[in-house]
């Protein structure tokens, strides 16, 4: 690459947790900026676009991928699983089922989606909602089951006040990019360079 020319990675990155957590919010909050009080159930998977100014001479392109999280769309995450660099695992800190639907959430994905080495991708905890004051779910679990379970931190968030959205997303994005140099399909991609994985997902039915 000649001097002066921009690298680019190429990131997906999976969003996954229960129905109703603030999944697609987080994603329309961090990509478009903007809270949406109406609610849509996600069919399958949702994809998104971010494109990250890094540094003076890197670009991050993020593909965020919204998984449902209905429970009758799990058999069919693998493939939505494949080629994931980084995890965000949500919960809603006022519904403890479905913060205990994060080990199940955990033990997939680690189950589905593994570096090339055969370890665990990044995965970050988040603990949304926490502008509401019907809590349920303490600092003190989420500190310990994030420990347990090998997340790599976790953070409170809160889509409708744009409250550690861009900084977790941010951590996870770093924290992929540490790892870079033991994989060997993460490289710079020419500017402009389109994957060609995602063409190979959605025409294997990976997209509803």
């Amino acid at each position: 690459m000649s001097d002066g020319a921009m690298a680019e990675y190429l990131l997906k990155i999976l969003i996954v947790g229960d129905g109703n957590v603030g999944k697609s919010s987080f994603v329309h909050r961090y990509v478009d900026g903007q809270f949406s009080r109406s609610y849509k159930m996600t069919v399958g998977v949702d994809f998104s676009v971010k494109l990250l100014h890094w540094s003076d001479k890197e670009q991050v392109r993020l593909q965020l991928w919204d998984v449902a999280g209905q429970e009758r769309f799990i058999s069919m995450t693998r493939i939505y699983y494949r080629g994931a660099l980084g995890c965000v695992v949500m919960f809603d800190v006022t519904s403890s089922s479905s913060f205990l639907s994060c080990r199940h959430w955990k033990q997939d994905l680690d189950n589905k989606a593994m570096l090339l080495n055969g370890d665990s991708i990044p995965c970050i905890l988040l603990a949304n909602k926490c502008d509401l004051s019907q809590r349920v779910v303490s600092s003190e679990s989420i500190d310990k089951f994030s420990k347990a379970n090998g997340f790599m931190a976790w953070m409170e968030t809160s889509v409708k006040e744009n409250k550690n959205i861009g900084e977790a997303m941010r951590m996870l994005v770093q924290e992929i990019l540490s790892v870079r140099s033991g994989l060997d399909g993460l490289e710079p991609r020419p500017e402009g360079c389109v994957s060609p994985q995602l063409d190979s997902e959605f025409s294997s039915g990976g997209c509803c």
